[in-house]
């Protein structure tokens, strides 16, 4: 009786057609805080690896803190997540306790 281990076990997030490009090992995943107006606040992720679905995580991260956000495109740096508020250090937790990234390449910045 074995075990079949497919990829969406390992990474729930990733999309099934993706290659492995190994291009992210040392790159990081920014956390920043952007500040709007009075006390409202934006926070943006950046650098994660193509081959996740950034609507899946994105869907999981508003149903677990409770929080609005979207997917952007930026001709620089590629697609960006943003949500509502300050949520650097949930995002960062939430990344780590997924799998799909490392403490160790995790940067947040802000404040």
């Amino acid at each position: 009786m074995g075990l079949l281990v497919t990829s969406s076990l390992l990474y729930p997030f990733a999309e099934a057609n993706a290659e492995d490009s190994g291009a992210g090992s040392k790159e990081y995943v920014h956390i920043r805080i952007q500040q709007r107006n009075g006390r409202k606040s934006l926070t943006t992720v950046q650098g994660l690896k193509k081959e996740f679905s950034y609507n899946k995580i994105l869907k999981d991260l508003k149903k677990e803190f409770c929080c609005n956000g979207t997917v952007v495109q930026d001709p620089e740096l590629g697609q960006v997540i943003q949500l509502q508020g300050d949520q650097r250090k949930n995002v960062s937790a939430f990344l780590v306790q997924a799998g799909i990234v490392k403490k160790e390449h995790i940067k947040i910045h802000g404040f």
